[in-house]
Formats: structure tokens, C-alpha cells, sequence
């Protein structure tokens, strides 16, 4: 079968750990890096066996796709640079710094039919892989997301570092349209927004309560969500999900975690079921790059495309201004 070959530029902390990833890949030829320091480039290319480009062109004509993980502030013009050369492309989130960045990037790969794949990490978690089987329609979600603080990620606010996560993952589940957003948030040890909380209502009446921080004492990645007849808690750090089930007696699970008996009146009667559903074992990074392999392998979606990261980053954008106007910052 055919092999894409990739290569990557950015060989930072997170470019040398995607550098590392695709010459694990199967149907990647893996070509090499590209960075502005080149010194930093080439100390990774050793480490890797592969070749350090002192020029992004000489890079760029050598492969079918790249992946960009540079500063947010710097992936447009690369996006719009491998776009020119007609190059596949996976770039980090958030897709873009600005607005109209994104949406010109999303224009420019619908019009020359190319591959945008943004790496929404999260969507592959295993804690949400988990609940594959079962159907999602939250009412009401609830994220917490701390960090310890880390001065790599603080050129931009909490939310597009950090919050943008979940904004992605609540918009992949809620299918429907923000209505309003109400939201808060606070400079503490940088220049920009460092803790933010926001409340997202949509115009299906579903509501989401999300909170970011990046100067908590310890880390905490959780979902809690709430829908008709379930509770379903997720942890995305250690990869885990639990699920509470109301279900009829002639639905009830062969073999349920546990039973905790029935809820109801006369024929309305539920029994309440938890499971936990099976651990998967996979490495959330390596396979988002798989399927960006897959995608331009296959000619098809990305998973997170660019217009996922459009949306998530309209409504990041969205919660910024709404803590501005608190004047809190």
C-alpha cells in the first residue's frame, strides 16, 4: 500500500514527541524536520535518524503532508505556506490565533480539496472511546480542567491552551447552535487569562459549566454528563469512564457492573445500572495521527476537521470577550 510521507515542523517539547510517533506509524515515510532554529531541529533529527531542512521549502517539496507544532501565533502562515505547495496538513490547536485565520485556512482546504486536520487530542482519549457504544445526548455537562502551572503554553489565555479541549469535545456531543455564554476569568501569574470559568447555553436548552486553570496545585482533567435516564462521569487522565443507567427491565444489560435495583411506579418501573466500561489501551496522540494518515491515505474527513476547530476556537473567542467585559483582566 501506498506510504505518505510527512514531515514535521515545530521540534519543540510536543514536535519531538510527534517527530518520535511517526516513525511508529505503519503507511508513513517519515522525511524529516524543519525548524526555525536549526541547531534544535537537527539535535532531534539525530535523535530520530532522519533529516533536519534548514529551509521549509526543501522540506516541503519532498513530502504529501505536514504537521505543524509551532506557537499558535505562527500557524496560519505555515498552514497557508504548506497549502501553497499543496500539502496535506495537521496542525495543533487551536487551529489558529484569530478567527478569520481559520476560516481562510478552512476556505483554502475545501477549494484545493486538501486534508485540515486539527489535533483535538481529547476526541481520543480513551475515557471517551469508551462509550462508543452507547448514544450521547447530554443536557447538561460539567468540566474541570486544571494544570499545574507551565510557563510552555502561556502566549495565549487558559481557554484556548487548555478550556479549548472541552469546548471541542461538548460541541462534537451538543449538535446544536450556542445561544449565549456567560463567563469569567482572571490573570494571576501571566499576562493573559490563567483561570476562567464559563457557562454555555445552546439553543436546545443544553448547558455546559466549563472551567480551565492553569495554576492549580494538581492536575485534574473530569467531564460529568447528564442526559435522560444517564449519568456518565469521565476521567481523562487516567483514561476511565463510568456510566449510571436507568434502563426497562427488557433492556437491562446481560452482565451490568452492578444492580442497584428498580426505581419507578407500577409499569414504569427502571432499574438502575452502573458500568464501567473496559479500559482501552491506546496512545490518544499516536492515534490522531494515525487517522490524519488515514485521511489523506484515504481521501477523507478527519475526525476533528478544520471546521471543528473553527467552531471550538468562534466560541473560545466568544468566552474571551465575555471575561474582558468583566474588566477583571
Amino acid at each position: 500500500m501506498k506510504k505518505i510521507k510527512v514531515g514535521v515542523i515545530g521540534t519543540g517539547h510536543l514536535g519531538k514527541i510527534h517527530t518520535k510517533l511517526f516513525k511508529e506509524i505503519h503507511h508513513c515515510d517519515f522525511i524529516g524536520v524543519y525548524d526555525l532554529d536549526f541547531e534544535r531541529a537537527k539535535n532531534v533529527a539525530d535523535e530520530f535518524q532522519t533529516k533536519a531542512f534548514k529551509d521549509i521549502y526543501e522540506l516541503l517539496n519532498e513530502v504529501d503532508a505536514v504537521d505543524i507544532v509551532s506557537t499558535t501565533s505562527a500557524h496560519y502562515k505555515l498552514v497557508k505556506t504548506a497549502f501553497a505547495k499543496d500539502k496535506h496538513v495537521f496542525v495543533e490547536k487551536p487551529i489558529t490565533s484569530q478567527i478569520w485565520e481559520a476560516e481562510d485556512l478552512v476556505k483554502d482546504a475545501e477549494e484545493k480539496k486538501l486534508i485540515l486536520q486539527v489535533g483535538h487530542i481529547e476526541r481520543f482519549n480513551p475515557a471517551l472511546l469508551t462509550l462508543e457504544k452507547f448514544e450521547l445526548d447530554p443536557v447538561f455537562i460539567q468540566t474541570d480542567r486544571l494544570a499545574q502551572f507551565n510557563p510552555r503554553g502561556t502566549d495565549v489565555a487558559v481557554v484556548l491552551d487548555l478550556m479549548i479541549h472541552d469546548i471541542d469535545i461538548i460541541l462534537s456531543l451538543v449538535k446544536s447552535e450556542v445561544k449565549e455564554i456567560k463567563a469569567n476569568g482572571v490573570a494571576v501569574v501571566s499576562d493573559s487569562i490563567d483561570i476562567a470559568n464559563a457557562r454555555i447555553e445552546f439553543e436546545n436548552g443544553a448547558v455546559a459549566n466549563v472551567t480551565a486553570s492553569r495554576i492549580s496545585q494538581k492536575k485534574m482533567r473530569k467531564m460529568r454528563m447528564f442526559q435522560r435516564d444517564a449519568y456518565i462521569a469521565l476521567d481523562f487522565i487516567t483514561g476511565t469512564s463510568e456510566v449510571y443507567r436507568l434502563v426497562n427491565p427488557e433492556k437491562m444489560p446481560q452482565n451490568p457492573f452492578i444492580n442497584f435495583g428498580e426505581m419507578g411506579i407500577g409499569d414504569k418501573k427502571k432499574f438502575v445500572v452502573y458500568e464501567q466500561p473496559e479500559l482501552k489501551e491506546v496512545n490518544a496522540l499516536k492515534l490522531e495521527l494515525e487517522y490524519f494518515i488515514d485521511a489523506v491515505l484515504n481521501n477523507k474527513q478527519p475526525i476533528v476537521s478544520g471546521e471543528d476547530g473553527l467552531k471550538a476556537l468562534k466560541v473560545a473567542e466568544m468566552i474571551i470577550q465575555e471575561i474582558e467585559k468583566t474588566q477583571i483582566v
